[in-house]
């Protein structure tokens, strides 16, 4: 069959979305589908689980219920209709009210910035949606989305005087994340180091109950928006983390719920032949042998969707990247994703893509509209967004011609209907392949290990500094004393050393290397 037969025959539309998804150049064979039809069927009804309300993470013992955000009539019963459909309603009105001056800074001018301090898919999320759709938002919008010092003072100086105006979201559904706490904090002690009273800035979006809400209460923040546990970071961009900024930041949240409850209702149907996600993700298991074996390199040729590949990094990878699988088998399971955008890469890494490891395979995200404006003739009759199409689709012929396969993903603007769109299909596509694979998408004890050995550091890191003294101590000396491993008592030297908390002599080898108090 030529390409183009291939292609006209293949390519899934939904033109009711304006959305279309080619896997023409995936060269899937035609007995694929057929000999992964017990797990289709799995797929299937794996995800009808899900959404009927089936513990979907059972190493917690949760429900997933990211679908219902969009479709409140799937929730499983009345209390938890209610828990989706009075903080939505609320937090619109809390929009609302700031935005139009109902609420205002203790100064009684508007708030015209929003800082947001979140982790995680608690800072992804409605990073992403600000990138894509938040151009023209009625706030400002900064981000704590880490515990780097410099970092933080870089935000606060772009900032500067309105910080008077600006209005603070805390995301973090334990209230215990390290990072977040440290981001919240910071923003404490630099509004009252400028003679503001934090708290009338704050609103917090967490568990009930947690540290943070604790915190709020006790602050007396301005408001409290709930982050129910059936709620994974990861996914929780529909919820109140993503909803709480866009409402504050004047975007359609009516539209981008729609979009993703749109896209959820078409990848239902158990119809291979018109379920985007479930094709999708077969397409990802066909590619990679069922194992990962290869990588997914997103390619949006759209600026604004530059942090796309950023957002399906942790979507796909935290979900997905797993020991063991659901019967406790062994199995690493996987898909490594990264990219920038188009055609920026072409002058990067697509050297490597065309002509080196073939170690991927390519997502390009295709938005046929180039701009709202009229569009100059850069050449001839030539436009800008002439030459974009042309770098996408000889991008996408090179590769093929080298053998490295691709799937294209078509939408025609970028709004807060198509990110939803786009959004869920992702979302939808992660939970098919999961199923696939059997694996728990929805916890991450990869990340939990991490936490765990950061506290460690924390806690040898102090039993280092008290064991400081005025006579110089090398680490195997300080690690004889502590009964722990000499590296690790260096490395906890050298940050005290780096930060004012430690002196250093150095000498011809970390091992002879001494340390004294500060």
């Amino acid at each position: 069959m030529s390409n183009w037969n291939n292609y006209s025959s293949s390519l899934l539309r939904y033109n009711d979305l304006d959305f279309s998804l080619d896997l023409s150049l995936m060269e899937i064979d035609e007995g694929f589908h057929a000999k992964m039809g017990g797990k289709i069927q799995k797929a299937f009804k794996d995800i009808q689980d899900i959404e009927k309300g089936e513990i979907a993470n059972p190493d917690e013992g949760r429900m997933v219920g990211h679908y219902w955000l969009r479709n409140v009539d799937l929730a499983p019963n009345s209390e938890i209709k209610a828990q989706i459909t009075k903080p939505l309603a609320q937090l619109k009105e809390f929009g609302e009210k700031v935005n139009s001056g109902q609420i205002t800074a203790p100064s009684g001018n508007k708030f015209d910035t929003l800082l947001i301090v979140g982790i995680g898919g608690s800072a992804l999320g409605p990073q992403f949606v600000t990138n894509a759709v938040g151009q023209n938002s009625t706030l400002k919008t900064f981000y704590f989305d880490n515990t780097d010092p410099q970092g933080i003072d870089n935000v606060l100086e772009k900032i500067g005087e309105r910080l008077a105006t600006t209005i603070v979201v805390v995301i973090s559904k334990s209230g215990g994340t390290p990072e977040t706490r440290n981001g919240m904090l910071e923003a404490k002690a630099a509004f009252e180091n400028a003679g503001h009273d934090f708290s009338k800035h704050a609103c917090a979006i967490t568990g009930e109950g947690s540290k943070l809400d604790n915190f709020a209460k006790e602050q007396d923040f301005l408001t409290i928006f709930p982050m129910e546990d059936w709620v994974g970071g990861r996914t929780s961009v529909t919820s109140t983390v993503g909803l709480v900024p866009m409402a504050l930041q004047g975007l359609d949240i009516d539209q981008f719920l729609a979009g993703a409850s749109d896209m959820d209702k078409k990848t239902r149907v158990q119809n291979l032949s018109q379920n985007a996600a479930l094709q999708l993700a077969l397409a990802w298991y066909h590619e990679g042998n069922g194992k990962g074996e290869k990588d997914m390199v997103v390619l949006p040729y759209k600026d604004s969707l530059s942090l796309f590949s950023k957002y399906l990094q942790q979507l796909v990878m935290e979900s997905l990247g797993k020991e063991l699988d659901l019967d406790g088998k062994k199995v690493n399971q996987g898909i490594a994703v990264y990219g920038n955008k188009g055609s920026t890469d072409q002058h990067a890494y697509m050297q490597q893509l065309r002509d080196g490891v073939h170690n991927f395979f390519a997502t390009f995200i295709e938005v046929r509209k180039g701009r709202e404006k009229h569009s100059i003739e850069v050449e001839g009759s030539v436009t800008s967004a002439d030459f974009l199409q042309g770098f996408l689709r000889g991008t996408r012929k090179a590769l093929f011609q080298s053998g490295r396969r691709s799937v294209t993903i078509s939408i025609t603007e970028v709004s807060p209907y198509s990110l939803g769109m786009l959004i869920a299909l992702f979302e939808r596509a992660v939970s098919y392949y999961a199923s696939l694979i059997n694996v728990n998408a929805y916890n991450q004890p990869g990340v939990e290990a991490g936490k765990k050995a950061a506290a460690s550091f924390l806690k040898l890191l102090k039993e280092v500094k008290d064991s400081l003294t005025s006579k110089g101590q090398t680490a195997d000396e300080i690690s004889g004393c502590l009964g722990t491993d000499s590296e690790n008592v260096y490395h906890c030297l050298t940050h005290l050393a780096s930060n004012g908390g430690a002196k250093v002599s150095h000498r011809e080898t970390p091992a002879q290397d001494s340390f004294t108090e500060r």
